[in-house]
């Protein structure tokens, strides 16, 4: 029996996606559930599998085409005898499922010894003419970038796959280092993702359709510095998480925007939408592009759980695994352009949402203090919002009491002990 292999719709708004690898070949046996393909979306990257256990019959499409939803992918002949070489389905998953739990630590432990050896050029043509159908996506992207063929790296995945971790070692093994032609003018033109049309064209429309405004203020970091450094290891040894500045400023986010409900707002055609929950959507820099992915009811949450919510979306955006539901319903957002170096910004909402805070580096600067002047941590902070519905005078006053709560932070937790507010004891 033949049965055929559709692309279900990811989302209610999507209508087509785009091939981004196939990760099977024609006359290849495929365990039930198995991944055949990965696509991707204006929103996500998604994975489609095989819905029986047979043979690869037919696969239809090819590498970057875009093609629409319920589209037949791949026909699987399901009366076909299993290999004798067909690893059982407990074994694939077991060993698909060690390789992904296995720390990446390869970039981490590279010593003086490795640094000897660099990729050579000669290289470049053999990556570009070698077998990648048993390389993840993830994996032969360092693999380009690095020019690594895949004749070279030995993979521990599920059919002798090579897998991120196989990648990073390889990298690490000889070298660590791209090395290019000197003068080089060569060009390259790739297709943009579906993800980033999609980003773009939502810039685009939010400068054209916002009356956009972004105001200032800067806070003394010195408080929650000294926090941090005070309960820090403690916070890791209780919770299993670190203690980053986010969880700080999320929750004086929300409190904020439960003060000023405009801030947490949005616009609907001609009607105003008040949240009386606070959705942060957090910007994370993922392979494919930004996306925001979303804690929800974040003015719930402890320092540890926002810690733990960050931490989870954070990796899942990095591994191309995040959902639509994960992405979407934000209703406010913090972004941090600090972590690259950037000392101001003007962030740009993330529509339909109404408000964005900019987070940026924090740099030693002198203040005034009680007629003294001493050296603060400083760091500029951005509220970019929307003037249809919010009014200057709750933007600036938004702003301000995230400052007033960033360099008081005793007034976020109800008058608590630091210990029992930092710890969540």
């Amino acid at each position: 029996m033949a049965i055929e292999i559709k692309v279900p719709a990811p989302g209610e708004s999507v209508s087509e996606v785009t091939i981004a690898n196939w990760l099977v070949k024609e006359g290849e046996w495929v365990e039930m559930d198995a991944p055949l393909a990965e696509f991707e979306s204006d929103k996500a990257t998604f994975e489609v599998n095989a819905e029986k256990a047979g043979v690869i019959e037919k696969l239809i499409g090819n590498i970057g085409d875009t093609i629409a939803i319920n589209t037949v992918i791949a026909v699987i002949n399901t009366d076909a005898e299993r290999p004798a070489s067909a690893a059982p389905k407990a074994e694939v998953a077991a060993v698909k499922a060690t390789a992904e739990a296995t720390p990446s630590k390869a970039v981490e432990s590279k010593t003086e010894s490795t640094k000897e050896t660099a990729v050579k050029p000669e290289s470049a043509p053999e990556a570009q003419d070698a077998d990648w159908s048993l390389v993840s996506p993830v994996a032969a992207q360092l693999l380009q970038q690095y020019n690594i063929s895949p004749s070279q790296v030995k993979g521990t995945g599920a059919g002798g796959r090579v897998t991120k971790v196989d990648a990073l070692e390889a990298i690490v093994a000889m070298g660590g280092v791209a090395v290019q032609s000197v003068g080089s003018r060569a060009e390259r033109r790739e297709k943009m993702s579906n993800l980033r049309k999609t980003v773009s064209r939502r810039l685009v429309a939010v400068k054209n359709q916002t009356a956009m405004l972004t105001t200032f203020n800067e806070v003394n970091m010195k408080p929650i510095m000294d926090l941090r450094a005070q309960y820090k290891k403690k916070f890791e040894e209780t919770h299993g998480v670190g203690l980053g500045f986010m969880s700080f400023f999320t929750r004086a986010c929300c409190i904020a925007l439960t003060e000023w409900k405009a801030v947490n707002a949005s616009i609907d055609g001609d009607e105003i939408i008040y949240h009386d929950y606070c959705d942060v959507s957090i910007a994370v820099s993922a392979p494919k592009g930004l996306v925001v992915p979303v804690i929800r009811n974040a003015e719930k949450l402890s320092l540890d759980e926002i810690e733990k919510e960050v931490k989870r979306l954070a990796t899942r955006a990095r591994d191309n695994k995040l959902g639509l539901d994960e992405m979407t319903g934000g209703t406010f957002t913090i972004t941090n352009g600090g972590v690259f170096g950037s000392m101001m910004s003007t962030p740009i909402i993330n529509a339909p949402q109404s408000g964005i805070l900019g987070m940026h580096n924090i740099v030693e600067r002198p203040v005034v203090e009680n007629g003294q002047i001493v050296i603060r941590p400083m760091m500029y902070l951005a509220l970019s919002y929307d003037h249809r519905i919010i009014d200057g005078r709750e933007s600036v006053s938004f702003l301000v009491r995230v400052k007033q709560l960033l360099e008081n932070p005793q007034m976020m937790f109800d008058g608590k002990k630091p210990e029992e507010r930092v710890l969540g004891l």
